[in-house]
């Protein structure tokens, strides 16, 4: 029978009645055991006790394959690793408790609260987790190293809560990462063979996009000049690798009196013309820049480069060290790499109206920093490529045991021309 089915077929009846007299048999044996008080009590004491221990009972089976998740620490982060794990829709895990006091955040019901990290080998043996999640905790002393590698010896994954937040995020938790943290972990530059490869890769697709697309360049071109006075391409100074200025070059989709606006303008409506909103909505205003990857000012995939104006405002809201206090901590190593035409926080994220959501997508930035690669690229191409056709955000699964996720939802793209 299936969960779709509205029937009940001879055999589950069978197995059905199967169940209830087993469990009469237990009734009845416990009965006797405790000298018949338990029926003697009459029918209103089995009535209360019978649906209690169903609930208890369904409340705490969470399903026979499910991975148990144990959390060891206290911080934000913590917080927000329940609330992804809890948020998938196919995550085959559960939390099965969190170890420490003073959490900063509301506790989910049905979560057990465990405290004291000096307890942890009796708190695995209570809890029996799969998997325990190391959340860093400022404050908290050392961790039980003793204690976690015993548990891995019992065949217990162990794994650092960062890492694993960006598993099921695909972004960095910049504000749970330290010095160390940035300066050992993040990988960049990489090798100087799979720097080469990428710039081959942009190189000779540029060519051929050029090449290919000649006709397309001129129809737009035409469309352009019939459509509005003005110049035929709009050029702006952005920042390149390691903040090298370049002219980004795209086609104009604006009146001119608008092209001198913000990329961070939030109603733009009134200053695209009409044939810069069809070039908005499939994105061939951005096809000139394939003259940038060409020249080496960028890649086919990176951090997309932002304007000279902006990147000096967020600048001087970032120092790039969490202890700062600073809106924005590391803004600045997204300048590790070649910027590109696109990148993992425009297929995660889409387009950012102001500082907020500018720090958003700096954690899908130094995600792709942290993570680049050729396999990766074309993996954000091939997104790319559905949200061009399709119009909206795909949806991209996590790396955790079945967990999927679904994208934030393409924003209005409401940038400079």
């Amino acid at each position: 029978m299936t969960f779709a089915s509205s029937g009940v077929s001879p055999g589950s009846s069978l197995h059905l009645g199967l169940i209830l007299l087993a469990g009469f048999s237990l009734l009845l044996l416990a009965n006797r055991i405790a000298g018949g008080r338990f029926i003697r009590r009459g029918p209103l004491s089995v009535g209360r006790a019978l649906p209690f221990r169903a609930v208890s009972h369904l409340l705490n089976y969470r399903g026979p394959f499910l991975e148990r998740v144990l959390i060891l620490g206290t911080s934000p982060l913590a917080g927000k690793l329940i609330e992804e794990i809890e948020a998938q829709p196919r995550c085959r895990s559960t939390i099965v408790g969190v170890v420490d006091d003073g959490m900063g955040f509301r506790q989910p019901p049905f979560l057990y609260f465990l405290e004291g990290r000096e307890q942890l080998g009796k708190i695995v043996d209570l809890v029996r987790p799969h998997r325990i999640i190391v959340v860093p905790t400022e404050g908290q002393g050392r961790l039980p190293v003793g204690q976690l590698l015993e548990a891995r010896a019992r065949g217990i994954v162990v794994e650092d809560g960062v890492e694993v937040y960006e598993r099921l995020t695909g972004k960095l938790a910049i504000e749970s990462l330290t010095s160390k943290n940035v300066i050992f972990s993040l990988d960049c530059p990489k090798s100087w063979i799979s720097l080469a490869l990428a710039r081959a890769v942009s190189f000779l697709a540029a060519l051929i996009g050029l090449l290919g697309l000649a006709p397309l360049f001129s129809l737009i071109a035409l469309a352009i000049k019939l459509d509005s006075r003005g110049p035929l391409f709009f050029v702006q100074e952005r920042l390149g690798l390691r903040g090298e200025r370049f002219k980004l070059i795209k086609f104009r989709t604006m009146h001119p009196a608008g092209c001198r606006t913000s990329e961070w303008v939030q109603d733009n409506g009134h200053r695209i013309t009409r044939v810069g909103k069809w070039l908005r909505k499939f994105h061939l205003d951005e096809l000139p820049q394939f003259v940038n990857i060409a020249r080496g000012d960028m890649n086919l995939v990176g951090p997309r480069p932002h304007p000279v104006s902006n990147y000096e405002l967020l600048a001087l809201v970032a120092r790039n060290t969490p202890e700062s206090g600073e809106d924005i901590p590391y803004y600045s190593l997204r300048l590790m790499v070649r910027p590109g035409l696109t990148g993992w926080a425009q297929i995660r994220y889409g387009y950012a109206n102001n500082v907020d959501e500018e720090t958003e997508k700096l954690r899908y930035d130094l995600y792709y920093v942290k993570h680049m690669s050729l396999w990766f690229d074309l993996r954000i191409l091939f997104n790319t490529v559905k949200i061009v056709v399709l119009g909206r955000r795909s949806t991209t699964a996590a790396i955790w045991p079945g967990a999927a996720r679904a994208e934030r939802p393409s924003p209005n793209l409401n940038r400079a021309a």
